[in-house]
């Protein structure tokens, strides 16, 4: 479903791999953006910021505001599943213990 695609990198302009992994990955958070910065300068951007919590980054957690959830059908159980992105209807979208059962994501 997913291919390798080479990017280039804004900061660097040096081309780097986004994987179909990553890209699965993307999807799965609701992200719809392709990421701009090579690993390296995502890495020295987020150090740069203090441990990413500027803006664009994926900061979070503790004393950060609650994510909106929202509701869809588990496409492997058919129970509800609570999922941090709007689904869109093309993929599937699965609850947290299916999720946790795919071994691809062990």
């Amino acid at each position: 479903m997913y291919q390798d695609e080479t990017l280039s990198c804004v900061d660097c302009s040096r081309q780097f791999t986004f994987s179909a992994g990553e890209q699965e990955f993307f999807a799965m958070k609701g992200f719809q953006n392709k990421p701009n910065r090579c690993p390296d300068c995502r890495a020295a951007r987020k150090a740069s910021q203090g441990g990413g919590g500027g803006r664009g980054g994926f900061g979070g957690g503790a004393g950060g505001a609650q994510r909106e959830k929202f509701r869809a059908t588990c496409s492997q159980c058919g129970g509800v599943a609570e999922v941090p992105f709007q689904p869109r209807g093309d993929k599937p979208v699965y609850c947290r213990d299916c999720f946790a059962s795919r071994p691809s994501y062990r």
